[in-house]
């Protein structure tokens, strides 16, 4: 039998083109403001941590501390013997952190969006979502089994109209994203809440870019939306400005506890490890001690690189969150302008399709508050240059 066939082919003739492959790049250090690739140090602005955590060495101690105290790992489920103390004591400080009922830790927030609408959603249903949300969704969503419809991007009327147009259905799910993180827009949540009340559906949000940068105390989309007693579906990673790693789905008590004893996605699934644990329980500490002076950093950072964008004539979609995104006219342009940034130490993220639609592209830059003075003015005279 013939292993390898067309199916498993990549295109990778824009890489052959420039001679550039912007993908994978080998890390030899940390994300601490420059990394290294290979012996050359790069700025970054590609990763997701917006308030400089990743680096920090109290949560490194955390860490560390949490090795040295629970081990490596609880080498089980956590409806077996990875329920422990630690986890639950988590689970109830991210519950706390975000002002809902209830919370639930997953590995990752993919495995948590994936697994999510195949546990809650049955054939009756309907899961209508925003065009653009994350893969993650996407693919729980169609795995569901249940009808699905997509709503114009960040489009309430819209919205309401399918609604309007969806009778007969025994419950109706609405998935959006808080930050759509390749254009750096923030969803107009609250009219989607006050929407989904007036039909009775049930409102689900990822938040991954949104907690920990959103909101005057960092707590997130419902901070930010000004939305209390929220009764729908929260999900958030907690790799991205949480400078950790796993998931969390957060809601009204009655549907997380549902999800404790039928979504595959965690029954199935070796628990986050204990040191994590620590970590998420630390920069929580963190957040709620420091948020304001990290966000100042972080927005200052990121009005500084923008404008500069903005002023050599480059295409930048002017959203409210930390995300700097540079529109391009296509694949090959994406890649072009994230060689220029490359060749001059600055490592940033391209977007082409099928992450954007057909034809089009998107440059990804994120400046978080680990920057320092001194490396945002040698970025912005980069930046300067650019044709």
């Amino acid at each position: 039998m013939n292993t390898v066939d067309d199916r498993f082919f990549i295109d990778k003739s824009l890489a052959d083109l420039l001679d550039f492959n912007p993908y994978y790049p080998l890390v030899h250090s940390g994300i601490a403001g420059e990394i290294l690739i290979g012996r050359e140090k790069y700025f970054d602005l590609a990763s997701n941590d917006y308030l400089g955590l990743a680096s920090r060495p109290e949560l490194k101690e955390a860490l560390i501390a949490g090795v040295k105290k629970y081990g490596a790992s609880g080498c089980g489920t956590p409806i077996a013997t990875g329920y422990s103390t630690l986890f639950y004591e988590t689970e109830q400080k991210l519950s706390e952190f975000l002002q809902l009922q209830d919370s639930v830790l997953f590995p990752s927030c993919y495995q948590a969006n994936v697994g999510l609408f195949p546990a809650l959603a049955r054939p009756g249903d309907l899961i209508i979502f925003d065009h653009y949300v994350h893969a993650s969704l996407v693919q729980g969503i169609r795995s569901a089994g249940c009808r699905v419809k997509p709503f114009r991007h960040n489009d309430p009327e819209h919205l309401e109209k399918v609604l309007l147009r969806s009778d007969g259905f025994d419950r109706i799910f609405v998935v959006t994203e808080s930050v759509f993180s390749t254009e750096g827009t923030v969803a107009p949540f609250e009219k989607i809440v006050k929407i989904c009340r007036d039909f009775d559906a049930l409102p689900v949000i990822d938040d991954s870019h949104g907690i920990g940068v959103m909101g005057h105390r960092g707590r997130g989309i419902l901070e930010y939306c000004q939305i209390d007693e929220y009764d729908g579906l929260y999900t958030a990673s907690l790799g991205k400005a949480l400078a950790n790693c796993g998931g969390v789905v957060a809601g009204p008590k009655q549907i997380i506890d549902y999800l404790r004893y039928s979504c595959g996605g965690l029954i199935y699934s070796t628990a986050v490890p204990p040191s994590i644990l620590c970590g998420i329980g630390k920069v929580l500490d963190i957040i709620s001690r420091d948020f304001s002076r990290l966000m100042k950093k972080m927005w200052s950072a990121k009005a500084q690189i923008e404008a500069a964008c903005i002023k050599v004539g480059l295409d930048v979609s002017r959203g409210k969150a930390p995300i700097i995104s540079i529109r391009c006219e296509s694949p090959l342009e994406t890649l072009r302008l994230t060689q220029k940034f490359y060749e001059n130490h600055i490592l940033t993220t391209p977007f082409i399709p099928p992450s954007v639609p057909p034809g089009s592209g998107v440059v990804r830059l994120i400046a978080g508050a680990k920057l320092k003075k001194s490396q945002i003015e040698t970025i912005l005279d980069v930046i300067g240059k650019l044709k």
